[in-house]
């Protein structure tokens, strides 16, 4: 019997010891006479009605509408494994396909499971077993048994099943020819423990937008440093009237309310200003990065329906090739030259007007413009106040891209309650030691990665320490946080806390805080519980909510749930709806899956779709697949992601059709994307492989990847020379995690799986000797080394 059953039984207990417990709840008697009655009417029998009742149970418990279960019928001499497939069958045509006697040349008849309807009722699971749950029916004396392991179920999850098997068995009943799996099993009390005992606490949010307790700070501390950037400061004065002169020349130009203004610029002092402004004018802030590819500028700015560009002179020149006839240029600069008034416009804007709107990736091609109001803002930003601790006084480190939503809360949160903020320069984020003395120096006492930057980071602690006495708390957002690091942070910093972040540009950003003072006790971090005012629901295929453990759909209700997409109906109503169990608030569903847990907080299980997260960018395959494919010669393209413990989640894409060299492909993609969608490398084959119903086998072109990404053995490396070349060779190993001796000297750094992660490790492993430049622009190993040797011997 295969040992790995599938599992079909959530974990709803904080016990560890495997012992088992027994209870018992009376069948009524018209029940069991009633389905009988429908059991004769199907010329089935009664064993086939429980099998039929415990097999829709066990499909809302583990959310598979197909599944292995253990049956002992009525005088077998044992359980045996029985297939059973629900689909959207009615409980009559269930009965009908359960009555069968299961077939011991099915593969399921010797499979391993998880529980076994015992219609015998003297059947006890042997020592070593993997049964966690064994169900009886006893028409004879009207008893509904279940025996359990307490370490996988507490008497409460016990009972809330013992009450699925009765509803089960009263729906079968009640409408024979109904979906069996289109209604909720769930009692009433459950379903009110899901809608309101799993939200966020209910707490009272000002009556005010962002950029007016902003002014309320301004008014109590005019003097005080607001924020700070590469060495230079603004008072709470100084920004709020420059804030104030660009909100002027904003509504000097007569927008229309609600219109899309977009902040062009590096992030700087004068894009704060900027994004203030913006505010203040009652416009809704779009941001954008000036490196952005001119073909996604322009059809992220015609798709905003944006007519007007806050910018600054300089940079690569994309806006201006991208710019739509109509579109107004305005330099931060120009408009402050304006000479408007620096006073606060004072506009009413209300809880429900359009804040902002930010574009994440589509599947079709086209990126889509989630638009978050101001309510869902505000209280987006008390949330990582409240449970990050920010006060007046403490510094927020401001590190994220513009187009990265987190980059919002970073920039501003700290002005909401009079703190300060530091925006972190690019170049200083790339360079470890110098994002750690900005740091450090900075007396940052807030801050947020990403893991894999986060893990960069550590490393560099763990190797040449230091306090940051400042810092106490470090939030981690964008991919799964992986208990390992948590081991190695608080070993490291036990005093300084890590906040696990969850949560969705649709949704104002962030919704789930799993604030740590130490290492987690299950072995997967969790998500945590919701904030405040937010309602997250764990959904089947009909937005009902599952059993509490079961895995389903996350879905999101409240306060911090966005309009839906700009200009773009189709997707919005695909994602977006109105919330069945709360009337008038939104509801929108996410595409991730998860779970509950005991403690009330929420576990991620995966995407739905062929939505990632690289590097913390939401990125959708389809997207970067239909650019592909607009190439010159390609004919049929997939992108497939893989994964490697130095690089992480890493883009591999295939074409056919297409004799181009892969970097020749790069470079087209780079033109119409932005770098962290741009695939590493791009493979061309004669033709893309197939599964048996004709779709492309990504599960195949995964395994061709990680074969590619394998050492060739037969293939004879120039051995490093040089002494330079030799310390590189063994540093460039330990960063890519291959063997030393597998490193040649006429080796590219990126060819070998090298990213710019791993390049930063790699400057940090050399101690400093070159720049990330320098990497890029010398990938070579041979190069590299000449490059070192030159400048020591200057």
């Amino acid at each position: 019997m295969n040992a790995e059953p599938q599992r079909t039984v959530p974990r709803w207990s904080f016990e560890t010891e495997p012992r088992t417990a027994e209870l018992s709840r009376p069948l009524p008697a018209r029940l069991v006479a009633a389905a009988r009655t429908v059991a004769r009417r199907t010329g089935t029998g009664w064993q086939a009605v429980a099998l039929a009742a415990h097999a829709v149970v066990l499909s809302a418990l583990s959310g598979e509408p197909e599944l292995i279960a253990g049956y002992a019928a009525d005088g077998a001499a044992g359980p045996v494994g029985r297939r059973v497939e629900l689909g959207a069958k009615s409980w009559r045509e269930v009965l009908r396909a359960v009555d069968a006697p299961p077939s011991a040349q099915d593969p399921a008849y010797d499979t391993a499971y998880e529980t076994v309807l015992d219609l015998g009722g003297d059947h006890t699971p042997p020592e070593g077993s993997p049964v966690v749950l064994t169900v009886s029916f006893d028409p004879a004396t009207l008893t509904l048994r279940l025996r359990h392991r307490v370490d996988v179920l507490n008497a409460e999850a016990a009972e809330r099943i013992a009450g699925y098997h009765l509803t089960a068995l009263a729906r079968l009943v009640a409408e024979p020819d109904a979906p069996c799996r289109a209604r909720t099993l769930l009692s009433d009390e459950e379903l009110r423990q899901q809608l309101t005992g799993m939200s966020g606490p209910r707490r009272p949010l000002p009556d005010r937008r962002f950029h007016e307790l902003f002014e309320e700070q301004v008014a109590t501390r005019p003097g005080e440093i607001a924020a700070t950037h590469a060495g230079t400061s603004w008072t709470y004065a100084e920004l709020n009237a420059r804030a104030n002169r660009i909100a002027h020349a904003l509504l000097a130009r007569e927008l229309a309310p609600e219109a899309v203004v977009a902040v062009v610029t590096e992030r700087n002092l004068h894009w704060m200003a900027a994004v203030i402004g913006v505010f203040k004018a009652g416009a809704a802030y779009l941001p954008v990065e000036p490196q952005a590819p001119a073909d996604r500028m322009a059809r992220t700015l015609v798709r905003a329906d944006c007519r007007l560009v806050l910018t600054e002179p300089g940079g690569p020149g994309h806006l201006q090739q991208a710019a739509p006839e109509g579109l107004e240029l305005l330099t931060v600069e120009d408009a402050w030259a304006e000479g408007r008034p620096d006073t606060d416009p004072g506009l009413t804007i209300g809880p429900d007007r359009l804040a902002y709107l930010y574009f994440t990736s589509g599947s079709t091609g086209e990126p889509k413009g989630a638009m978050c109001e101001h309510a869902g803002f505000v209280n987006h930003l008390y949330a990582k106040i409240d449970d990050q601790s920010i006060g007046a006084g403490q510094v927020v480190a401001q590190t994220a891209p513009q187009s990265f939503d987190i980059s919002l809360w970073q920039l501003v949160a700290a002005l909401v309650v009079g703190g300060r903020t530091l925006i972190v320069e690019q170049e200083a984020v790339l360079d470890v030691d110098r994002y750690l003395d900005t740091i450090e120096r900075g007396e940052v006492a807030v801050l947020q990665a990403v893991p894999s930057y986060l893990e960069v980071v550590l490393s560099r602690l763990e190797s040449q320490p230091r306090e940051l006495p400042a810092l106490r708390c470090v939030s981690v957002t964008g991919e799964a946080l992986k208990k390992e690091l948590t081991v190695r942070w608080f070993a490291r910093f036990p005093g300084i806390a890590l906040m696990n972040a969850y949560g969705l540009t649709e949704t104002s950003d962030d919704t789930n805080h799993e604030v740590m003072t130490g290492v987690p006790e299950r072995d997967s971090v969790p998500l945590g519980p919701p904030v405040g005012n937010v309602s997250i629901y764990v959904v089947d295929e009909n937005l009902q909510p599952v059993p509490l453990g079961a895995p389903g759909e996350i879905v999101f209700s409240g306060v911090c749930v966005g309009r839906g997409y700009i200009n773009d109906p189709e997707r919005t109503a695909q994602a977006f709806s109105t919330d069945p169990h709360r009337p008038g608030d939104r509801l929108y569903r996410s595409g991730d899956f998860g779970r509950w847990l005991p403690e009330g907080k929420l576990e991620f299980l995966g995407r739905r779709d062929a939505q990632v997260k690289i590097r913390g960018f939401r990125i959708e395959i389809g997207e970067i697949e239909n650019q592909l494919l607009k190439l010159d010669g390609v004919r049929d393209a997939a992108v497939v992601v893989v994964e490697t413990p130095d690089a992480g989640k890493q883009l591999v894409g295939f074409q056919a059709g297409s004799a181009e060299s892969s970097e020749g492909l790069r470079e087209r993609l780079h033109e119409v994307l932005p770098g962290y969608m741009v695939p590493r490398r791009i493979e061309g084959l004669q033709a893309l492989p197939l599964t048996g119903n004709g779709k492309i086998d990504k599960k195949a072109l995964r395994a061709v990847a990680a074969e590619l990404d394998a050492p060739a053995g037969d293939v004879v490396q120039e051995a490093p020379r040089t002494a330079t070349e030799r310390r590189l060779a063994r540093a460039w190993a330990e960063v890519l995690r291959l063997p030393a001796g597998e490193i040649g000297r006429n080796e590219n750094f990126f060819d070998r799986g090298g990213t710019s992660l791993s390049a930063v490790r790699l400057v940090v492993r050399m101690e400093r000797g070159f720049t990330l430049r320098d990497i890029h622009q010398r990938p070579v190993l041979a190069e590299l080394a000449e490059l070192i040797d030159a400048r020591n011997d200057t």
